[in-house]
């Protein structure tokens, strides 16, 4: 099971929350990372060759876009697949189903 998989059957487990409070949980690794760390590690994941191209000209969009992961940390979970990781393990099964056509392009 992955990381996200594991994070809901954690919660679903050990999150009760009272009819007062906010009924959502943040699932990720609390580690910020920007577009273009991103855009590389995607890059690298899937083996592409090309030039990522930026457009300096539009707004960078939200500053931050890391999540608050607190709630399901204080309950005592905590990511343990890296980004790296799961996005090769992602194109890994992606390439699998596409070649038996379970998806298409």
């Amino acid at each position: 099971m992955d990381d996200l998989g594991e994070a809901c059957v954690f919660a679903l487990e050990n999150w009760q929350p009272g009819p007062e409070e906010q009924q959502f949980l943040n699932v990720g690794t609390g580690v910020d990372l920007t577009i273009r760390e991103l855009a590389e590690a995607v890059a690298a994941a899937t083996g592409f060759q090309g030039e990522i191209l930026w457009d300096a000209s539009k707004p960078d969009g939200t500053p931050k876009k890391q999540l608050d992961v607190s709630r399901l940390a204080a309950l005592g979970w905590r990511a343990r697949i890296s980004l790296d990781v799961g996005l090769a393990s992602t194109v890994k099964e992606f390439c699998l189903r596409l070649s038996q056509q379970k998806v298409r392009l």
